[in-house]
């Protein structure tokens, strides 16, 4: 894509993000790949590099905040691991791909033949970029707010797991004090498209199917499965 091209079409993408520039030329530098600049030969143009170093530190701080926020009861370990989770290349070039900031980018004819629009890289790179032009635009509550409503599926996944997760423990110390055994946990099926699959999971303990639970992963739903047994074993009068 062309620069004039590009400028023409930012607003489009404003629009998807939900933030409107009062400096585009950020959001044109951010979609700058330093192939492109190179390529060009001209001094006064800048590569996305400066703003995705900006922009890395902007997504750190903003998901850490989140987290922060959303998990009062999690300590910095736990905390720590699920930042992880979700500031990753893999994440990140899919929220890119969600904006389809491929398709926006100026890239050298190099990367642009070797398939640079759809790695997950530079997508990441990509994003990061972006983010630090928000926050260069309009501080850090709008790049914050972006963050969160892009990344809101992956943290409420993170919570459903960071709750179910004591319930598999609490779920095993209750059957072995109870019923001398631990819960087994089975496929039962799945549905949904390659991308978007939600599995079906099977709790039983001594041969007798206990609960079910459903998740958009297998480990997902093993956890909800432990939730509703334990919850309902639990609540049994004591005359096993």
């Amino acid at each position: 894509m062309e620069e004039i091209t590009l400028h023409k079409e930012l607003n489009i993408l404003a629009r998807t993000l939900g933030y409107d520039f009062t400096r585009p030329e950020l959001l044109a530098e951010a979609l700058r790949h330093a192939s492109y600049v190179n390529e060009a030969g001209v001094v006064e143009i800048g590569d996305n590099e400066r703003l995705e170093f900006l922009g890395d530190a902007v997504l750190g701080l903003a998901v850490s905040d989140i987290l922060m926020n959303r998990f009062l009861e999690a300590k910095e370990g736990q905390l720590s691991k699920w930042r992880a989770s979700v500031v990753n290349e893999r994440v990140l070039s899919e929220l890119a791909r969600e904006l389809d900031l491929g398709a926006y980018l100026l890239l050298g004819k190099g990367e642009e033949l070797s398939g640079g629009r759809d790695k997950p890289s530079i997508l990441a790179d990509t994003f990061e970029a972006l983010l630090g032009a928000v926050y260069l635009d309009g501080g850090f509550a709008p790049a914050k707010e972006i963050v969160e409503k892009l990344l809101i599926h992956h943290i409420e996944e993170l919570e459903g797991i960071g709750q179910a997760e004591d319930f598999k423990s609490l779920l095993q110390e209750f059957t072995q004090e109870t019923y001398k055994t631990r819960p087994d946990y089975f496929l039962v099926g799945d549905s949904g498209p390659a991308h978007d699959k939600t599995f079906k999971v099977a709790l039983q303990i001594q041969g007798r199917i206990v609960a079910e639970g459903e998740g958009k992963s297998k480990k997902e739903a093993e956890q909800r499965a432990a939730r509703e047994a334990y919850s309902c074993l639990a609540s049994e009068p004591e005359d096993r």
